[in-house]
């Protein structure tokens, strides 16, 4: 990247990320809720406040999640050493 773009740069890429974390929490979100949240048959929660049950659920349907997503990011980071190793490796 030339120097006279390289903040415009950076800015896009941290916009690019903040909506990449966006999407990620309000994917955690929905898909927790769903498993883990219970409608009652006329679509009306059943109360203000999540039950013990709902509450373990979300809790570990979350720390699942995070974990998962965690250990992606850490496995591309080693797919990407070693490309980059090979890539340096076949240029000498």
């Amino acid at each position: 990247v030339p120097p006279h773009q390289k903040a415009e740069f950076m800015q896009h890429m941290e916009e690019h990320q903040m909506k990449e974390s966006l999407k990620m929490y309000n994917f955690l979100v929905e898909d927790c809720f769903s498993k883990c949240v219970t409608v009652g048959w006329n679509g009306n929660f059943g109360s203000k406040a999540l039950d013990q049950t709902e509450g373990k659920c979300i809790k570990n349907c979350s720390e699942k999640f995070l974990k998962l997503t965690q250990r992606v990011g850490f496995r591309f980071s080693e797919y990407q050493a070693e490309k980059q190793a090979q890539e340096r490796a076949s240029a000498k």
